[in-house]
């Protein structure tokens, strides 16, 4: 399995500009104070589903063959992924099933349903829903959607970084939050076609960090996912995505729970945007990271989903 090339990912813009409008680059004055540096936020979480992961359903449930179409679509998710592939899958008249773990975010749930999809609950995590789904898909005829080791994916999910670096080609840093790690792919697989020096860095948490231990390390290992974070809380790595991360990405932060709740208070507080924990994980990752002075920050905004009960905790 190879990832998605540049022409792919240009390819892929009319698939999703199909159902969506690129999403807006801004600056926001407060949050600059908040971060100690003036930053750019890279506002996927206005997309429709309120994430950055409609992208990729849009552009790879649009290529589907008739025979997979028929099948049917099934995947794993914590919700964004899952929402992205309910959506694509309504607008293609695809059946769907997501597949998510017992306890998920409960308006990431109703959102899936309200767009079609059969959601089921299985597991205590991500991984669980996923080794569900990889044993359900054979055996019942569905098509599995990875959520991450699909090209099509990422090469839909990719068109943020093509926006970024039309707005901003000068930037010097983008800081993206890893859970499967489609998002830093794209920004990759777009930095290096376009020529650009800019450092791409992943951010996870530290509770959630198999991903960050792989990727520093001799070998890919598994791990834990006990963020309150559902988009960044995934055990292991996943093929497709590691492989081109283990030498395209510049760097790894990982943070702590409480430094994921600032993120979300800051930009809630200084933007008067709702992140969830994932989708704020970038601008707590830029304020605690080092940067020289003067250099040109880019953080992507991944979603809004937060639950009321995962905004109570951060606000508290």
């Amino acid at each position: 399995m190879e990832p998605p090339s540049y022409q792919d990912i240009l390819d892929a813009r009319a698939r999703v500009y199909a159902h969506m409008r690129p999403s807006a680059l801004l600056k926001h004055p407060l949050l600059d104070e908040w971060i100690g540096r003036s930053t750019w936020i890279k506002h996927e979480n206005h997309n429709p589903t309120g994430s950055f992961k409609v992208r990729g359903g849009l552009n790879l449930v649009a290529q589907l063959s008739d025979e997979e179409k028929q099948r049917g679509v099934i995947s794993a998710s914590t919700g964004n992924h899952g929402q992205s592939v309910a959506l694509a899958c309504r607008l293609h008249g695809v059946r769907c099933r997501i597949v998510v773990p017992v306890g998920n975010n409960p308006d990431k749930n109703a959102a899936m349903r309200a767009l079609g999809a059969e959601v089921l609950e299985h597991g205590n995590d991500f991984d669980d829903a996923r080794e569900c789904v990889e044993e359900m898909a054979p055996r019942e005829g569905w098509r599995y959607v990875h959520s991450a080791n699909e090209p099509h994916l990422i090469a839909g999910v990719a068109t943020y970084a093509v926006e970024v670096f039309e707005e901003c080609p000068d930037a010097d840093y983008i800081f993206v939050p890893i859970g499967g790690g489609s998002g830093a792919c794209g920004c990759a697989i777009v930095r290096t076609a376009v020529g650009s020096r800019a450092k791409v860095i992943g951010v996870q948490a530290v509770r959630a960090d198999a991903f960050a231990r792989s990727w520093r390390g001799p070998a890919r290992v598994v791990g834990q996912a006990e963020t309150f974070a559902e988009g960044l809380a995934t055990r292991t790595t996943f093929d497709l995505t590691f492989e081109l991360l283990k030498s395209a990405l510049d760097d790894v932060v990982t943070l702590e729970e409480s430094e994921l709740e600032e993120g979300m208070s800051a930009a809630l507080r200084c933007t008067h945007n709702l992140a969830e924990g994932a989708g704020a994980a970038a601008l707590a990752a830029a304020r605690r990271t080092n940067v020289p002075a003067g250099a040109r920050v880019v953080c992507v905004m991944t979603g809004g989903n937060a639950d009321e009960r995962t905004l109570r905790r951060a606000l508290a």
